[in-house]
C-alpha cells in the first residue's frame, strides 16, 4: 500500500478514487514538511498545487507525473496534462482569492477589487506569478461576481468527492 502525503485534499481524494487506491495518508502541517518527506523518500507521493512545488520540480528533486489542468503549464512544459497521462477525469486546479468579512461596505470591496486588478495587471507581478506556475484569470474571470460564481461551482464540484471519501479515520 503506498504512503501518501497530504492526499486528503479534495484533489488527492479524487485521484485516489480514480486510481481505486486507499493509500496510508500521512497528515502534515503544511506543504513544507510534506515536501521534505517526499524529497527524502519518507512518502511515496503527494498532490499539491504547482506553485508550491515548481522550484523542486525544476531542480529535479521530485518528479511530476501530470498536472490536473486542460493545458500544459508554461512553467513546466514537459509535464503532461492528466488527460495526456491517461487520467482525463482528473481535473483539479488551485486558485486563490481575496475575501473580506460579511458586511464589509461595498466601497471598500470595490477598492480591494481595483487594487487586486492593478496588481494582476502589473507586468512584474504577472511575470513572477507565471514563473511560479500560476494561471492568471483574464478580466472576465476577476471581480466579486466571478469569484462568487467560482466558489459556488467549486463547492458543488467537490462536495460529492469529499463525502464519498468518508471520514478521516
Amino acid at each position: 500500500m503506498p504512503v501518501s502525503a497530504r492526499c486528503r485534499s479534495p484533489p488527492g481524494l479524487l485521484l485516489n478514487s480514480i486510481l481505486g487506491i486507499k493509500p496510508t495518508s500521512i497528515p502534515f502541517n503544511g506543504t513544507g514538511p510534506a515536501l521534505t518527506a517526499l524529497i527524502s523518500g519518507q512518502v511515496d507521493f503527494m498532490c499539491d498545487q504547482i506553485v508550491n512545488v515548481v522550484q523542486q520540480l525544476q531542480a529535479g528533486q521530485i518528479r511530476a507525473y501530470a498536472i490536473g489542468t486542460a493545458e500544459r503549464n508554461p512553467a513546466l512544459p514537459n509535464v503532461p496534462t492528466s488527460k495526456e497521462a491517461g487520467l482525463p477525469e482528473f481535473q483539479a486546479q488551485a486558485w486563490n482569492a481575496l475575501f473580506a468579512p460579511k458586511g464589509t461596505p461595498q466601497p471598500i470591496l470595490d477598492k480591494l477589487t481595483d487594487a487586486l486588478d492593478k496588481a494582476l495587471d502589473d507586468e512584474q507581478t504577472r511575470k513572477r506569478l507565471l514563473e511560479l506556475g500560476s494561471v492568471l484569470p483574464d478580466k472576465t474571470g476577476r471581480g466579486q461576481q466571478a469569484l462568487a460564481a467560482l466558489v459556488k461551482s467549486e463547492i458543488d464540484r467537490w462536495t460529492p468527492v469529499i463525502k464519498a471519501a468518508g471520514p478521516l479515520n
